[in-house]
Formats: C-alpha cells, sequence, structure tokens
C-alpha cells in the first residue's frame, strides 16, 4: 500500500522492544487493512540496545507499509513522536506504544472520528497496569488538569488520532508529549476523547516507572502552565493596506 500517498499514518516509538514488535507490526497491519485505506507504519527506535531494529529490518522484506527509523542514540518518547511526526506523509496521524498495552484494533474508530474533531484521544477505560501505577496515574491526571485548566481524562493514554496540520507547525520539547492534547488545543484544533481497550503487559519490561518521571513530569507541567498564560491570542479585525 505504501505505492501511493497514504491516508493515514501510524507512529509507534520504541525503546528496546524486541520482544513485542513484530506482533504489534502485525496487529497494526491487520487493524489498518480492515480500514481499505492507504496507510504506513512508522516506528521510531528510541535508540534501543536489544535487537528492535535488527527485526524492524527483517519486517521490511515482506511489509511494505512499514517505515523504520533509528535513532543514534536514546533521546525521549517525545523526540521518538517528533521524528515519526516529520517523517508521516498520511493527512491523518496516529499514534500509539509499541508495547501492546495499546490496543491496534482501536485505532480505526479514532481514525473514524477526525474530520468531526481535529484530534481524537483514547482513554484507557480499564487500566491492566499495577494498583500504585493506576493511583498515580489518576492523581497526575488530576493535577495536570487543575493547574492547566483542563479536563482530559488521561493525558498518559498514547492512543491518538489527528489531523497532521495539528502538528505540522507544532514545536516540541522533552517530556511535551504528555501534554499534547493541551498544545492542540491552544493551537486552536478540537479535541474530544473516547473509552480504548487497555491490556496488560506481556512481553518485554516497562521503561518508566512511577518515581523516576513524578518530579520531571511536575517541571513539565509548570513549563506548560506558563505557556497557556502568555500564548498569543490575538485577533486581526481589520487589516488596510
Amino acid at each position: 500500500m505504501n505505492a501511493k500517498q497514504p491516508d493515514i499514518s501510524v507512529v509507534i516509538p520504541a525503546f528496546n522492544e524486541e520482544e513485542s514488535i513484530a506482533l504489534c507490526l502485525s496487529e497494526v497491519k491487520k487493524a489498518m487493512d480492515l480500514t481499505g485505506r492507504a496507510y504506513e507504519i512508522i516506528v521510531v527506535d528510541d535508540g534501543s540496545a536489544d535487537k528492535t531494529f535488527e527485526i524492524l529490518r527483517e519486517q521490511k522484506k515482506t511489509m511494505p507499509e512499514l517505515v523504520a527509523v533509528r535513532f543514534a542514540s536514546n533521546q525521549g518518547q517525545t523526540a521518538a513522536f517528533d521524528a515519526g511526526f516529520r517523517t508521516a506523509r498520511g493527512k491523518i496521524i496516529a499514534t500509539m506504544d509499541a508495547d501492546l498495552q495499546n490496543d491496534p484494533a482501536d485505532i480505526p474508530r479514532l481514525v473514524a472520528l477526525v474530520g468531526q474533531w481535529d484530534v481524537v484521544c483514547g482513554y484507557r477505560q480499564k487500566r491492566e497496569d499495577s494498583v500504585v501505577r493506576r493511583i498515580s496515574s489518576r492523581i497526575a491526571n488530576g493535577v495536570r488538569n487543575r493547574l492547566t485548566h483542563e479536563t482530559i481524562r488521561d493525558v498518559g493514554c498514547s492512543l491518538r488520532a489527528f489531523r497532521a496540520e495539528c502538528v505540522r507547525n507544532l514545536k516540541l520539547f522533552d517530556g511535551m508529549h504528555r501534554f499534547l492534547p493541551t498544545l492542540f488545543k491552544l493551537d486552536g484544533f478540537t479535541v474530544t476523547e473516547v473509552p480504548v481497550n487497555h491490556r496488560p503487559r506481556k512481553l518485554g519490561k516497562s521503561k518508566y516507572g512511577v518515581f523516576n518521571r513524578l518530579f520531571k513530569a511536575l517541571r513539565d507541567l509548570f513549563a506548560v502552565r506558563w505557556m497557556q498564560r502568555r500564548w498569543l491570542r490575538y485577533k486581526i479585525e481589520e487589516t488596510l493596506r
């Protein structure tokens, strides 16, 4: 399907996901084939130290829809998303994680809503995580929403679909992927949320813990709040030349 311009670009950051990446690609391909639309699958290998990119190289031989990007070193999820956005050729971009906790079968449903809304965000209605992670996520979402005056249920859910125009002029900084819905709103795009499936992690190991991102996320939150207060919102009423 990559012989023609894709309608949809699926962007997937991956870091040390040698156990799950082949199955992830298989599930994404199955879901996207059902849409009947031209698509590409962009996997950004975030400087993996395992065989993730070697597996991608092998998958490419039989999967022409696959585009694989490899970082020279680990740069973080925001950088991986940014590289994927800039590589994408589709009119619609969908995102998900490579660990298969996001369900690729949800992507067509989110994509179908793009048009009614500029941005469609998934929220994990039933979290398949530890109690500690669920509680910490609920607290983090509450704090973010209170300080940014938002109502986003689940900013930690990577499963989203949006018009490519939403990221065309977006300048991202490290850690900003957690605040994409807010950044989209600041740029005037419409955002909605829909419930999505969430699955327990069965392959590989989680790269994120509760405490290894707590203070960094709090710092990023204050940065976003600063941006909200100083965002330029002028409207030109008339111009004479």
